[in-house]
């Protein structure tokens, strides 16, 4: 490979990190990490988020770069929209799990509630929604498909690498309060009340201010 191609990929591996650490992803990721009683499975959770958010962005990005296309504006708004949603959804459930915990405060061993599978769904969403920027940024950046594969790879690899270690650190206060009852369900509380007022913000700012709602009724 050429040393200009290596530095390409070594931009997009950074340009991972730096993506992975966007506000509605963290929220998002934060809502899971929340609820799991070890540091390592809440790690993972971050990992398993890179996972559905790369396997998103590759098979769209190829798809779109093959048959040289564009994501309409309307469609490309409609599928941030659908974050905004799943930032109100993780949020109101985040929430409404306080109830469960303490149902569960007789049990000797709570069950640990993160899953995977709803790590990887949530990567999947926000890759969805950002799969038309993605494609526009490989485009400009590469010659070919291959090369193009490659980068949107290695940038993949920077989120999976960017989300492991926010996941990470946001999950130490969850582990470190998760004996202290009180103040582990005001953590949580926390988390949800943020991802729910930031999922209808991201909703408001897309429908209204930039306009979407109006694209939809034309």
């Amino acid at each position: 490979m050429e040393i200009g191609y290596l530095s390409i990929l070594a931009l997009g591996f950074v340009l991972g990190i730096k993506h992975a650490i966007e506000p509605d992803h963290v929220i998002a990721v934060s809502t899971i990490a929340s609820r799991s009683k070890k540091l390592w499975r809440s790690s993972l959770s971050g990992v398993f988020w890179g996972i559905g958010h790369t396997i998103t962005l590759f098979i769209f990005g190829i798809f779109i770069i093959l048959m040289k296309g564009e994501i309409s504006t309307v469609w490309a708004m409609s599928l941030e929209f659908l974050v905004g949603i799943m930032l109100v959804y993780l949020g109101i459930t985040s929430i409404r799990s306080i109830k469960k915990m303490e149902g569960n405060l007789h049990e000797k061993h709570p069950k640990d509630e993160i899953t995977y599978m709803k790590s990887s769904l949530i990567g999947f969403v926000h890759g969805l929604a950002g799969s038309a920027a993605m494609v526009l940024l490989t485009m400009s950046t590469v010659e070919s498909v291959w090369e193009g594969a490659i980068y949107i790879l290695i940038f993949g690899v920077g989120t999976i690498v960017g989300m492991l270690f926010f996941t990470t650190l946001l999950g130490i206060p969850f582990i470190l309060s998760s004996k202290k009852v009180n103040l582990n369900k005001t953590f949580i509380l926390i988390t949800g009340g943020i991802s729910t007022i930031f999922g209808i913000y991201y909703m408001y700012n897309l429908g209204v201010t930039d306009g979407l709602f109006k694209l939809w009724i034309q």
